[in-house]
């Protein structure tokens, strides 16, 4: 098996908010086609992209209608085949969006399935039978607020989505279901795709007693442990790894709530052939309040003490057993820089020091379009927003239960809503952002006549060149795919610091995170005799000196 992934860099795309080619405000597959070059400039090996398949659209298509035809928004089959033969003439990968956990209920399979109880599709999705009073089955809970069972009048029984009433989650208990998900692979897979990003896989085996969980103050329905890593999760994908993975010699990152460093060495070690890496959620997820009826919309201040220490556990547990992805931002997370940095007076420079900690680590990074130019979050008004999750959660918690104030909610929803991330990407200084000529999908962030592809192409120290030249770096030093690593001053309020190792090489990773200027004596001990600079975002670096706001830099042990 190819292990191209270890040294590679992957650029999620995510369409709707790409490039639109034909003005209809929405993102498109030639749109993509269109700005192939740039991504081949900036060096990427892989586009992971989202969804593009049929779908209704309710929740930005990751509600799927037919899994082999493109939506006609997006294009046609044959520009999805063009893309992946110019993406391949270029040497960059298609990684495209596994969604198997659930369809779109107008998905053919469901709609056969809520008609009977005995009919071919009828065990495609879970059923169950309403509780003695009418209620549904169990108290467990939607991602997206409420129940996570729908009633349907035609069977009698309520049928279970962990996401929108119109995503049924489908049942990998049949073995029919499970030969549907490989044999559409294999559609993809014979038409040149190279991979899967695997959307939620940690989902898809369900605890099929369907118990009830304890209940929690403040919460009619409860999301909790029985959502995920079910008891046939991993005789599930080590069936699918034979089936379609291992035989086509298949690129994989799962995406796996719930898992921690040691939960991620059962999908990721090599000897269980199973997936080539997961996704975590713990670093993204410390600002969270946990256990809260609010869930992600309630806040604590950011610790930057844990951050350290949750990237360092899983570089420390998965070496030699396992294998990173590394992120900070995807569709579904907002901007780094301006969730846990500095977005204004030090927005470059607090982005080329988040780069340049997470591309040093082992792994394989992923950036997210825009992250390369440093975009940043929007703060629109509550009704300016398209994601169903935002919607939801609006009527759940502030108008339904009243335990979170209309107020609080738009400020949790600037700093960790989605839709932060889905704006469209910003080409230039022109109208929309020269994202489109007609009307887009999502209002474009006002920050575009500073932030744009334009502007960072045509700055040498911008943080497009600075991402352009990690990615080199990946391709070239063997010591950041097969280095160790080693977490140095880990209390340390301020300064991320750690020393990789490869045969007779060091290299020292230094970032100060702060706003203001740190002193330089913390790392004095750790700054080798003799040593040259790999990268820093400043060009006077000097690793004697005091470290200014949001300095980063990389230096190798020379002599």
């Amino acid at each position: 098996m190819s292990d191209w992934w270890k040294k590679a860099v992957i650029y999620q795309v995510y369409p709707r908010s790409f490039k639109d080619s034909n003005g209809d405000g929405w993102g498109d597959l030639k749109g993509i086609i269109d700005k192939l070059d740039y991504l081949q400039l900036l060096g990427v090996d892989a586009l992971w992209i989202s969804p593009v398949y049929d779908s209704p659209q309710d929740d930005n298509g990751y509600d799927i209608r037919d899994y082999r035809k493109i939506y006609d928004r997006f294009g046609s089959n044959a520009d999805m085949e063009r893309l992946i033969g110019e993406a391949h003439k270029r040497q960059i990968k298609i990684i495209m969006d596994l969604v198997a956990n659930h369809t779109s209920d107008e998905h053919l399979w469901f709609q056969e399935s809520k008609k009977s109880k005995d009919n071919l599709f009828s065990d495609y999705y879970i059923w169950k039978d309403p509780k003695p009073d009418g209620s549904a089955p169990n108290n467990w809970g939607s991602h997206f607020g409420g129940s996570a069972w729908e009633y349907v009048p035609e069977r009698g029984q309520y049928y279970l989505h962990y996401y929108t009433k119109k995503q049924p989650d489908l049942n990998w208990e049949n073995e029919k279901v499970r030969q549907e998900i490989y044999d559409l692979m294999q559609f993809w897979i014979d038409k040149g795709v190279d991979g899967w990003r695997m959307d939620v896989i940690a989902e898809i085996s369900k605890y099929t007693d369907f118990p009830d969980y304890e209940p929690q103050s403040g919460k009619e329905f409860i999301v909790g442990s029985m959502h995920r890593n079910g008891p046939r999760l991993h005789e599930f994908i080590q069936e699918m790894n034979r089936a379609v993975l291992a035989p086509n010699d298949c690129m994989t990152v799962g995406e796996a709530p719930g898992s921690n460093a040691e939960i991620a060495k059962l999908f990721t070690n090599p000897k269980r052939q199973e997936l080539n890496m997961i996704f975590t959620f713990e670093h993204v997820e410390l600002d969270r309040v946990p256990g809260s009826p609010n869930r992600k919309w309630a806040l604590r201040p950011f610790i930057f003490t844990e951050l350290k220490q949750v990237l360092s556990n899983w570089q420390d547990t998965l070496h030699g057993c396992g294998w990173n992805a590394l992120y900070f931002e995807n569709h579904d997370r907002p901007r780094i820089i301006s969730r846990w940095g500095n977005d204004t007076t030090y927005r470059k420079e607090c982005a080329k020091a988040f780069a340049t900690v997470l591309h040093g680590m082992q792994g394989t990074p992923y950036v997210y379009q825009g992250e390369e130019i440093g975009m940043v979050n929007a703060h629109y008004e509550l009704n300016e927003y398209d994601d169903v999750e935002i919607k939801n959660a609006y009527k759940e918690y502030v108008i339904k239960n009243k335990s979170i104030s209309e107020e609080v909610f738009k400020k949790a929803v600037w700093q960790v809503g989605r839709d932060n991330a889905r704006t469209p990407m910003q080409w230039s200084a022109g109208e929309e952002a020269g994202f489109t000529t007609g009307e887009p999908c999502l209002k474009v962030n006002p920050r575009f006549p500073e932030i744009n592809v334009d502007e960072a192409l045509a700055d040498q120290d911008s943080i497009f060149y600075y991402y352009k030249k990690l990615i080199d770096l990946r391709h070239h030093e063997p010591i950041l795919t097969e280095g160790t690593y080693q977490l140095l001053l880990k209390d340390d309020p301020q300064l991320f610091v750690y020393e990789r190792v490869y045969q007779d090489q060091k290299w020292l990773v230094v970032a100060n995170f702060w706003e203001d200027t740190v002193e330089a004596n913390p790392i004095a001990p750790f700054i080798y005799d003799q040593w040259e600079a790999v990268i820093s975002n400043y060009s006077d670096a000097d690793p004697h000196a005091p470290l200014k706001p949001y300095e980063a830099f990389i230096i190798r042990k020379i002599g």
